[in-house]
């Protein structure tokens, strides 16, 4: 079938696997030409494998360090004339080409918050791998439904303690506008924290440790964003940013946890880029787009996959100690929070207008980028071609 883009607000209703497939090469190839990850992981599990940051981390462990990886994400199979979620496209190309290159690689979909894939994925590790080295935690889910009380969340994105008011971009069209938000209740801030915050994250390593598959000296990384000024008060300070203390916090509980297997536990904040979770906050994409600009301008731009793959090679994995600021935290958001960066950023957020921001910022690069998410605009494919929706992930039998 021929197939398109089609829109519904900031969600794409169709993905392309072609497309998906192309990206995902790019991001193989990228980490190849950087050689080797000396010292890198070797047996790894990635929670939230299928987009973003972690199918980036998927990759990274796999093509430069010669990794066997376990994906678990929630993704949409395929039927016939309809496409699949581009998450499932995007680990069917994974797995062919780890498979390719003689790698082991295998994925479990389902709600990674369950008990039931929690045990699932238990169980895999012990056939197939014996224990991991690195586990990954990456995911990105709206909802949860908590494995012990069965009671259904929901996450909001909210101010707390007052209105938020500020520019936003409809990346579509470019216009600028004003949005405003409601602040917080108590419930709102209580179910984001037990959406996005850590518990599920200690949950795994509880289950994992307690199952006897974390290797001695194993790593856990979670990932987290802080960012500017400008979007603090619907972000870092709204009820995201409760999740994200929380997430942080469970850092140093999980490393308590895992101090008699010489084991550790990182928070990793990372930079703001175009992923299907960040379209969805106002703000953000009016600064990403500025962000790109000046970024980019300055030889600073990373996407997902620059991104990880630095936090492996500078980071993780440099033969010595983790670098982390004061608050315990990997900083791989260094280059974003420069302060010429920032002061640039603000300059130009004062200045920003529907009828400027082609010029000062960089829209077309948020849109390239948002559309390359769901397997569309990626250079090299012939969309106007026939392709088959009906793509199978190697290790996963719907």
């Amino acid at each position: 079938m021929i197939i398109e883009p089609r829109m519904r607000g900031f969600i794409c209703l169709t993905a392309h696997p072609v497309g998906a497939a192309q990206n995902v090469k790019n991001q193989i190839e990228y980490v190849k030409s950087n050689g080797a990850i000396a010292n890198g992981p070797k047996k790894v599990l990635v929670i939230g494998a299928s987009t973003g940051f972690g199918l980036a981390s998927r990759i990274s462990a796999a093509f430069g360090s010669d990794a066997a990886t376990i994906g678990v994400f929630f993704e949409k199979g395929p039927a016939e004339g309809k496409t699949a979620s581009p998450g499932w496209y995007n680990s069917a190309a994974f797995e062919t080409e780890a498979h390719a290159a003689g790698l082991y690689a295998k994925s479990i979909n389902g709600d990674a918050f369950s008990n039931e894939i929690k045990q699932q994925t238990i169980d895999l590790i012990k056939a197939d791998l014996g224990q991991v080295d690195l586990v990954v935690y990456s995911l990105a889910s709206p909802v949860r439904q908590h494995p012990v009380t069965g009671v259904l969340h929901r996450s909001t994105l909210k101010p707390i303690g007052g209105v938020f008011s500020n520019k936003t971009v409809d990346f579509h069209t470019g216009k600028v506008s004003e949005v405003t938000i409601q602040p917080a209740v108590e419930e709102d801030i209580e179910n984001t924290v037990v959406v996005m915050g850590g518990e599920d994250w200690a949950m795994w390593i509880d289950a994992l440790k307690d199952a006897g598959v974390l290797a001695e000296g194993a790593t856990t990384v979670a990932y987290s964003y802080i960012g500017p000024a400008v979007t603090e008060a619907v972000y870092r300070k709204g009820t995201i940013g409760r999740a994200k203390d929380h997430l942080e916090a469970t850092a140093f509980e999980i490393a308590d946890k895992l101090k008699d297997i010489n084991g550790h536990a990182y928070v990793s904040v990372n930079k703001a880029l175009v992923t299907q979770a960040s379209s969805a906050i106002p703000v953000i994409p009016l600064y990403i787009s500025l962000l790109y600009k000046i970024m980019k301008a300055k030889g600073l731009h990373e996407g997902t996959i620059e991104q990880i793959d630095r936090l492996y090679r500078q980071r993780l994995y440099t033969g010595g100690e983790v670098p982390v600021d004061e608050k315990g935290r990997i900083r791989i958001d260094d280059w974003e929070m420069r302060e010429d960066v920032q002061a640039e950023v603000a300059k130009l957020w004062g200045d920003a207008t529907t009828e400027n921001l082609a010029e000062i910022g960089d829209l077309e690069g948020y849109r390239l980028d948002f559309y390359n998410l769901f397997g569309f605009d990626v250079a090299d494919v012939d969309y106007k071609a026939d392709a088959n929706e009906l793509v199978n992930i190697d290790s996963i039998k719907e």
